[in-house]
């Protein structure tokens, strides 16, 4: 017998089930159950495939670091899974630090989603932040797609920000070495 080995990786072989399996951390990191000492904000919008159908089976994962301390009493303090529902649509409310960094984005983004054999990395940056023409991070992207990025405010805490997995709307998204 000859011995194979593949590169397959874990994210390749999560299988149809992902949603029911990572339930456990939308429920720890559900909105209506935040508990923060600083002030919320939230970024909604709807994720599409290339042709501009909504995806409705993603995995939208949200990381703030410097959010942990305000939020100690959550399970997972700085973190937030959500599904997408049945249009695409996503909601997350998080945690806006007292003395955010300026130029730094709101919430780094972990997309899942069905045909993606790796999950891929964004962030999000809010349009109102005065330092975006001095982020670090945003000079590293091409000009001309720099507001796939950056959440449009609709209302006081309130942003709009969509993803685009393909297309000539395409998000962002970074590679890590």
């Amino acid at each position: 017998m000859s011995h194979i080995t593949t590169a397959i990786t874990t994210s390749q072989t999560i299988g149809p089930f992902s949603h029911a399996a990572w339930q456990w951390a939308v429920d720890a990191s559900a909105a209506a159950t935040l508990e923060t000492s600083a002030p919320t904000i939230t970024i909604s919008g709807t994720i599409y495939d290339g042709d501009g159908t909504p995806i409705n089976d993603a995995q939208i994962e949200a990381w703030q670091p410097e959010a942990a301390g305000a939020e100690a009493a959550q399970a997972l303090p700085g973190f937030r899974r959500v599904p997408s529902g049945e249009k695409g649509e996503f909601s997350l409310r998080l945690s806006q630090c007292a003395a955010p960094v300026s130029g730094a984005p709101a919430t780094f983004i972990t997309v899942f989603a069905r045909g993606l054999v790796k999950h891929q990395f964004t962030a999000v940056f809010l349009e109102d932040d005065s330092g975006l023409a001095q982020s670090e991070i945003l000079a590293q992207v091409p000009a001309e797609r720099r507001a796939t990025l950056v959440a449009r405010k609709t209302a006081p805490g309130v942003y709009h920000w969509d993803i685009w997995m393909q297309s000539d709307k395409e998000t962002a998204f970074f590679d890590y070495a």
